[in-house]
């Protein structure tokens, strides 16, 4: 399960640190057991992000079964994606 208060806690701190590996490495340290992914938000088209943001887009995953999926509900959610927009 992950709550509003951890999605904005991540939110504000790749705000604050920008985004990239050594936030989502921060992101894996502070926040554990939560499962954290990193990757370009155009990799996750059909999508709708639990949390858009101008540099970024926050996608939560759903690891209960042995395959991992996206999903919209913090209850089954195990991990996030960070997923990074790249200004056209």
């Amino acid at each position: 399960m992950i709550t509003n208060e951890q999605l904005q806690t991540i939110a504000q701190t790749l705000q604050t640190l920008g985004v990239g590996d050594d936030t989502v490495s921060t992101l894996r340290q502070t926040h554990q057991p939560i499962h954290f992914t990193y990757c370009m938000d155009d990799d996750l088209p059909n999508h709708t992000p639990v949390l858009a943001q101008e540099e970024f887009n926050l996608y939560l995953i759903d690891g209960r079964e042995h395959c991992l999926c996206l999903t919209s509900d913090l209850e089954t959610a195990t991990g996030v994606v960070v997923a990074e927009i790249i200004p056209e």
